[in-house]
């Protein structure tokens, strides 16, 4: 009966009436045409996420293992292109929301991502399948092992660089192609569709991480790369083939100017007006389109509003449209660009946090030398370590929703909300906690190596249990539930509409330069604390070295930043607060 009632409140696009069409009732009139959209459409793009994120997912926990092992890295350097790895997936996108939104729309883009993106996994597959893709196996004999050559890394580092391509046509283009589907503005019932609809979808995601961290790590542990990175790459195919295969039910949007292209169009046209004097009338000097909410730019970065300057009344057309918007722009496009600068400050508070998050490698080689089982025959493979942070993400979120907000506004007697900018705050704070304990369970693990006599045994577990390990992923992935779905949701409320998917890509691109910056400190670490024929703090051997001593210099950094948050949050005012519905019906704390 649910099944039913959704699917009469989804619909799908009739491209020839430009109407849309409930997808269960047909009529004499419809059966000529063929329905598109709707939610028949919705377990192919949803499958098509999924598989791809398993995928994906599923080849970065143990890849650092794979580097060190098969292709001879130390510690540093692997650490190094795992982060640069990291930084292209995340800034790809970025690339691929441009493109998507540009010139090729959204079911192109997603379709060539599916395709490059499993190429790639195919040519990193042939790395293990092939021995001379890799370095030879060390010699018995007292020969030092040899390094990969230039062409085995670039066969490996191109692999890493075709996949990071097709995630960018996939990953700003996937959830929004979905919404396509069932968007219609004219049902009642379309604000619960769609928000059904994104439940489903990220639940979707959570469990395709959690396959990703126990199954495929598992296979790579046990069987070996040669099918763990296989079964990666049939699983891309079988993503790029459902969704192809739905291909004539799609609704496929035109490609349409995108929003990137009109903040560039303001700061072009205000520096070629630079030059040019404020009008005298506030209310009819600039460019106001019909469906404007604003009368007149702000004073707020006012050297912008010349971008919407009329000069020439010949400008607008009569239509009340620029006919050049590399000539003039709206107030719109100006008040976009100015929000986006606002934030930029308290955007850039979250990148700390994205860095500790990204700490995989230390952890990862910190549970490999310790007592990982859980009774007598099962041990949990290192990579799978991190499915302590996602538990801890998905338990916030049900916290917050089912616990948290419920007790506080009964107990306040009228609904309230926590504001999104003290949850980042939060999420600073228990970041640093997760670096905290990270360093004091390293200092712990340490001792007990030294103590039984394994100082110069890096591959030796210690008798101490792995699962020390589960608070600090548990403080990391609270603080990353409270701090990036915070900005999410802050960045949402701020920006206007049409800034939507900028709102929902800032923090991808945080965790990319999050990357960059984690690669910086990593190697001015390795630098500074390793001269002089001393031991490094990221040394290969994780005994020999001070893992400890980086974690609580995260940890110092991250404690800096939450300074650096508070003069951030103080100098950016009160929040717009515009879509937050709590905002007008509740208190917020």
């Amino acid at each position: 009966m649910e099944k039913m009632k959704m699917a009469e409140n989804l619909g799908c696009n009739d491209e020839e009436a430009g109407t849309m069409i409930p997808l269960e009732i047909s009529s004499p009139e419809r059966s000529s045409r063929k329905a598109k959209g709707g939610i028949i459409t919705l377990p192919f793009i949803i499958a098509n996420e999924a598989f791809q994120m398993v995928a994906t997912v599923g080849l970065t926990p143990n890849m650092i293992i794979y580097l060190m092992n098969e292709y001879r890295m130390g510690v540093k350097d692997a650490s190094n292109l795992m982060f640069y790895w990291s930084a292209a997936s995340n800034f790809t996108p970025l690339i691929g929301a441009f493109i998507a939104d540009s010139y090729l729309g959204r079911f192109v883009c997603i379709g060539v991502g599916c395709v490059i993106s499993f190429l790639g996994m195919i040519q990193l597959w042939l790395t293990a399948m092939i021995s001379s893709a890799r370095p030879p196996p060390c010699s018995l004999l007292a020969q030092p092992c040899k390094s990969a050559t230039t062409g085995q890394f670039a066969l490996l580092i191109s692999s890493f660089a075709i996949i990071s391509i097709g995630g960018g046509g996939i990953k700003p283009c996937s959830a929004a192609f979905g919404a396509d589907q069932i968007d219609n503005r004219n049902n009642p019932n379309n604000a619960t569709v769609l928000e059904r609809y994104f439940s489903w979808y990220y639940a979707s995601t959570v469990v395709s991480v959690l396959i990703a961290l126990t199954g495929v790590v598992y296979i790579q542990d046990h069987v070996g790369w040669k099918v763990g990175f296989g079964v990666p790459a049939i699983l891309m195919f079988c993503s790029t083939l459902v969704f192809l295969l739905a291909s004539s039910l799609y609704i496929k949007h035109k490609a349409n100017k995108s929003l990137f292209t009109g903040l560039l169009q303001v700061i072009v046209v205000a520096y070629k007006n630079r030059k040019l004097s404020f009008p005298s009338d506030y209310s009819s000097g600039y460019h106001r389109e019909e469906a404007s909410a604003y009368t007149s730019p702000t004073d707020r970065l006012r050297f912008l509003n010349k971008a919407c300057i009329i000069k020439n009344p010949q400008d607008v057309s009569s239509t009340g449209v620029s006919s050049n918007r590399w000539d003039l722009c709206t107030i719109d496009q100006v008040e976009e660009l100015k929000a986006l600068i606002k934030i930029i400050p308290l955007w850039s508070t979250g990148i700390m946090v994205s860095v500790n998050i990204s700490q995989n490698s230390f952890p990862l080689l910190q549970a490999k030398s310790m007592d990982r089982h859980i009774g007598s025959n099962f041990q949990i493979p290192p990579g799978s370590f991190g499915m302590f942070s996602i538990i801890a993400i998905a338990v916030w979120v049900i916290l917050y929703d089912r616990v948290i907000i419920p007790c506080a506004s009964k107990i306040r007697g009228k609904k309230v909300y926590i504001d999104p900018r003290l949850r980042m705050g939060a999420g600073i704070f228990l970041s640093s906690v997760a670096m905290l304990v990270s360093g004091i369970v390293e200092r712990i693990r340490k001792r007990k190596a030294i103590e039984q006599g394994l100082l110069n045994n890096p591959s030796g577990v210690v008798h101490m249990s792995a699962l020390w390990l589960v608070p600090q992923y548990s403080f990391s992935g609270f603080a990353e539930a409270l701090n990036i779905i915070g900005q999410i949701e802050f960045y949402y409320s701020e920006f206007p509409k049409s800034m939507s998917s900028i709102a929902t890509s800032l923090s991808g691109v945080g965790m990319g330069v999050a990357n960059l910056f984690a690669s910086i400190i990593l190697s001015n670490v390795d630098n500074i604390t390793g001269g002089g024929g001393k031991e490094s703090w990221v040394s290969n051997n994780i005994n020999k070295g001070h893992y400890e001593y980086y974690y609580w210099l995260l940890a110092t950094l991250c404690s800096v930043n939450m300074l650096y948050f508070l003069v951030c949050n103080w100098f950016y005012g009160p929040s717009v607060k515009k879509v937050v519905k709590s905002s007008i019906e509740g208190d917020g704390l």
